[in-house]
């Protein structure tokens, strides 16, 4: 589903008790919903600009990941540091208030990060970012772990947007790679889509949702940013490290930002040499 702000709600900061209403249901029904065009632009396009020029460092050096470790994508977030960081992005208003919905009020963000689909991908193998939270189970549990994605240019099926497979996060089985007959079985009940997006919607999906990254086809990479909101009692690894000077970003809110600043170079390109 997708949904279209109105200016009303533009002005308020705040989905309407209709919008968020429908925008739950989606994610706990299909597993996921678009908001559209919740960023501004002029923020992706700076991301853009800078993640068009880290991904060269990883694609000169093959570097890839993600499932399967395929060639064509790359895990590359934007920038942790000023000028970099927007509050339209690390804190979301409206992300914040359906994270709220769904998660309770203690949540926290457990990754700032992203991934990079370059020109000449290959498909993905279907899988979930997440299992359920305890085997054996008869009925999905409710969502413990948001996704929070978003475009800094439009996805669509030319540039490799993301297939997704509507209600599968409510399948109780486990394992994070899903086998050609579990795909062919659920595909004969309901198949996939593709995540298509413009420039500024904000992607939130349930982290147990079968997924794959399919090929870009076009001639520049599609980058995502992304953002894992978690239920309070989740463990954590450890806070998100950002750069001082940036901290005005992190506005308060229901959401544990769980970050910490430092004066200290941040790697976040991860470029292995040697």
């Amino acid at each position: 589903m997708n949904i279209a702000l109105s200016e009303g709600e533009r002005s308020a900061e705040a989905l309407s008790s209709a919008n968020l209403s429908r925008a739950a249901s989606a994610v706990r029904n299909d597993g996921y919903v678009v908001l559209e065009d919740i960023v501004a632009h002029d923020h992706l396009d700076q991301l853009r600009e800078q993640m068009d020029r880290d991904s060269q460092q990883l694609v000169a050096a093959e570097q890839w990941s993600g499932a399967g470790g395929l060639p064509g994508h790359l895990m590359l977030g934007p920038p942790p540091f000023a000028p970099f960081v927007f509050r339209d992005i690390v804190a979301n208003p409206f992300v914040i208030q359906l994270s709220q919905a769904l998660l309770g009020d203690s949540f926290f963000n457990g990754l700032y990060c992203g991934n990079t689909n370059c020109p000449g991908s290959v498909t993905q193998p279907l899988h979930r970012d997440a299992d359920h939270l305890w085997p054996d189970l008869a009925v999905a549990h409710p969502v413990a772990s948001l996704v929070v994605n978003i475009v800094p240019q439009d996805a669509s099926d030319e540039n490799g947007s993301t297939e997704l497979w509507p209600g599968t996060h409510l399948d109780p089985s486990f394992g994070s790679v899903i086998d050609a007959e579990t795909e062919a079985a659920r595909r004969a009940v309901a198949g996939p889509i593709r995540g298509d997006a413009r420039k500024g919607s904000v992607l939130i999906r349930d982290m147990r949702l079968w997924h794959r990254g399919m090929p870009n086809q076009s001639d520049r990479p599609r980058h995502m940013i992304a953002m894992i909101h978690n239920i309070g009692w989740l463990a954590r690894r450890g806070p998100l490290t950002f750069g001082r000077g940036c901290e005005s970003a992190f506005t308060d809110s229901t959401l544990d930002h769980n970050v910490v600043f430092s004066d200290e170079p941040i790697d976040y390109v991860g470029l292995r040499t040697g």
